[in-house]
């Protein structure tokens, strides 16, 4: 996920070949300011490595600035450790923004938004996240993997669009149906379901499942779907390539 303003571009986690998925976004890894790792699992964070090996082979020099929980930055430096990246010659500056878990611990606030983190309940230390686009006044939150808890409803409360995960009743999950209470409980204006089974392990039909405890808007995030913050209209999904304060998944 990735969020698009004028000033910073924010990467939040990375997995798998994060260059190349950042290239079909139409995004350049040069360009990214900052990085938020919501929590060490190897389905948010393996890309990290990867992703500071390719920016220091195509001689990147800027400082970059990585954020998250004591719990996951101290992991995500030790794994660096491992690679040895120390003796990697001429790196570029990397510095770590360890986050105490805290609700609505400030992230970073910028001329293009003001991001303020939020622990919640999964089966490591993990946080939820919430942007107000300063241009729009559009707010966001996002919620990768939790367990339906009080921590994500404060979060949320009140956003144009909350992100939040479905991936089922289990430890350190949530439901769609639990995702809709969550949305009703936060009075959010649209719910996108992420982190859901797909293909052949996709089971029921989330939407109408969420609506069963949501009365607005629903609908499933999408990889590359692109959602404009940076106009006070009512939102909607564009092509690749639009820009100014823009969320890309």
């Amino acid at each position: 996920m990735v969020v698009v303003g004028n000033e910073r571009i924010v990467l939040i986690d990375s997995v798998s070949n994060p260059i190349l998925r950042l290239e079909q976004a139409g995004l350049d890894i040069n360009d990214i300011t900052d990085i938020i790792v919501t929590h060490f699992h190897p389905d948010h964070a393996s890309g990290v490595p990867l992703l500071l090996m390719d920016m220091w082979l195509i001689g990147r020099q800027k400082p970059l600035n990585i954020y998250g929980l004591q719990y996951t930055l101290d992991r995500v430096e030790g794994l660096m450790g491992f690679y040895n990246w120390s003796a990697w010659p001429n790196f570029f500056p990397v510095t770590f923004h360890r986050l105490p878990a805290e609700e609505m611990t400030p992230v970073m606030d910028c001329s293009d938004f003001i991001i303020h983190a939020s622990p919640v309940k999964h089966m490591i230390p993990n946080i939820g996240l919430r942007i107000e686009f300063a241009q729009s006044q559009k707010v966001m939150a996002y919620s990768c993997d939790t367990e339906p808890c009080d921590e994500v409803v404060r979060l949320s409360e009140g956003v144009d669009v909350l992100i939040h995960e479905a991936g089922g009743d289990s430890i350190g999950h949530t439901s769609a149906k639990q995702a809709g209470e969550i949305a009703r409980k936060a009075e959010v204006g649209k719910l996108y379901l992420i982190h859901y089974a797909t293909g052949k392990y996709a089971t029921g039909d989330l939407i109408a499942e969420a609506r069963t405890t949501f009365p607005g808007d629903v609908a499933l995030a999408k990889d590359f779907m692109v959602l404009d913050f940076s106009k006070r209209i009512p939102l909607s999904q564009f092509g690749r390539g639009h820009k100014n304060n823009d969320h890309r998944g």
